[in-house]
């Protein structure tokens, strides 16, 4: 295993000033074990970073989504570079606002206009904020996660400090579970908000019926892109399945690291942040992360990424398939999602999911892969890359088998087991509670 004393000392001093000590929950020591796996990075090059010791790993978290095509790509480092010289952020608008709006206009199918900010979270609540306002209507239906306001947090169970009241107005539904919110939908309903895929795939019609029953409610669609966008597709889901939601919200791969959240719509819809809903931020239109939007997008366009991740990726999980069949393990794992973005799932009878996680997570730090159980695809990801990390998988996953017939597999770890996520997946509460 790499020597990781720098970040254990690091993370020591950490926590002696910060709590929590991430500012990202999937960044986070949870979700890597503790004792062996690194906890802070220093640089990346490409589909590479290396942390604070100086080991070198192949990464597939990929800065959790937004490194669509790499760290330190020279044309987006050059147009954030280029903007630098002129300033960062001003005291009247930039015209990087326009033309970067037009640009999205033109690739997005529901962007008739465009709002910026910072996070994921900001646009999202700003579109169940609008998306209220039109409708004159409170309650939210979601599906997937949507960030840390307290509309959507407070489904989960990390909602302390939000009022019941708050609580009471949002309900979650089951993916692909189209009669569920069919029998739930009526006049109160201001909006469905969901993430068009996460691993499991749509249904055949789903989104496209969900669509039309929204419609036909009087309830705005919103479709939450931020893994989707740019990545499956460049004009992203909405692109990809035909279908067009009222409001769209991006962020992680528009502009390759740098934070900039979208925001797009109907322009009916979205007028009423003329004067009727507030939601502004100083940093909304930031310059450097303009440009790089700018520039990622000319990227894309230019070396047809979304075509490229799929091709990867889908080598990858086919590959994987194969494996896990030849081994006789496709009971205890799979490869699940689209290419773009796959998830290993591992269980077995008798065996806790997370200690087998952990177990791969530890034996691919060893081949010097990071690796949280995704392969978030990018660009920069080689053939080369590709056929190493499949190597590693045919070394590894014969010794899992071994530990989980011996049950060793706890006693294998030498960290600490990878913790849970809090998010609710299965508990939904889609009927109201006067129903």
């Amino acid at each position: 295993l790499p020597n990781i004393s720098k970040s254990l000392e690091m993370y020591q001093r950490g926590l002696q000033v910060q709590s929590p000590i991430t500012q990202t929950l999937a960044k986070g020591p949870g979700q890597f074990s503790k004792g062996v796996a690194p906890v802070y990075l220093q640089k990346g090059k490409g589909a590479r970073v290396w942390d604070v010791d100086g080991n070198e790993y192949l990464d597939y978290n990929m800065g959790i989504g937004p490194l669509s095509l790499g760290y330190c790509i020279p044309e987006i480092d050059a147009a954030i570079q280029d903007q630098l010289k002129d300033g960062i952020t001003f005291s009247l608008m930039h015209p990087l606002e326009v033309e970067v709006a037009e640009i999205l206009h033109d690739i997005i199918p529901n962007a008739e206009v465009v709002k910026y900010s910072k996070t994921g979270a900001d646009v999202t609540t700003a579109a169940v904020r609008v998306a209220r306002a039109f409708t004159g209507r409170e309650k939210v239906f979601c599906c997937g996660y949507h960030g840390w306001h307290d509309w959507y947090i407070g489904i989960t169970s990390r909602n302390n400090g939000i009022p019941d009241g708050i609580k009471d107005l949002s309900f979650t539904f089951g993916y692909n579970d189209i009669e569920s919110i069919k029998n739930a939908l009526d006049e109160t309903v201001a909006c469905v908000i969901l993430e068009p895929f996460i691993f499991e795939k749509p249904k055949a019609g789903f989104l496209q019926e969900l669509a039309e029953i929204c419609k036909a409610n009087g309830t705005l669609l919103i479709f939450d892109e931020m893994w989707t966008g740019f990545r499956i597709a460049l004009g992203g889901a909405q692109e990809f399945f035909g279908v067009k939601a009222d409001l769209a919200t991006f962020s992680k791969a528009c502009a390759n690291g740098m934070p900039l959240a979208i925001l797009t719509g109907r322009k009916d819809v979205m007028d009423l942040f003329e004067q009727d809903v507030f939601s502004y931020t100083t940093f909304g239109g930031e310059a450097l992360s303009l440009a790089a939007c700018k520039a990622t997008i000319a990227y894309m366009k230019e070396h047809q990424v979304a075509k490229v991740l799929e091709e990867k990726g889908a080598w990858l999980q086919n590959e994987y398939t194969k494996l896990v069949n030849l081994l006789g393990m496709n009971h205890i794992t799979s490869c699940v999602g689209y290419p773009c973005r796959t998830m290993l799932t591992y269980q077995a009878e008798g065996q806790n999911p997370l200690a087998l996680k952990t177990f791969m997570q530890q034996e691919l730090l060893q081949k010097g892969i990071l690796w949280g159980g995704f392969h978030n695809m990018s660009y920069s990801h080689t053939q080369e890359d590709l056929e190493y990390t499949m190597k590693a998988y045919a070394e590894i996953l014969p010794r899992l088998q071994v530990a989980i017939q011996t049950n060793t597999v706890e006693s294998s770890l030498q960290g600490e087991l990878l913790e849970a996520v809090f998010r609710k997946v299965d508990q939904h509460n889609i009927k109201p509670k006067n129903a």
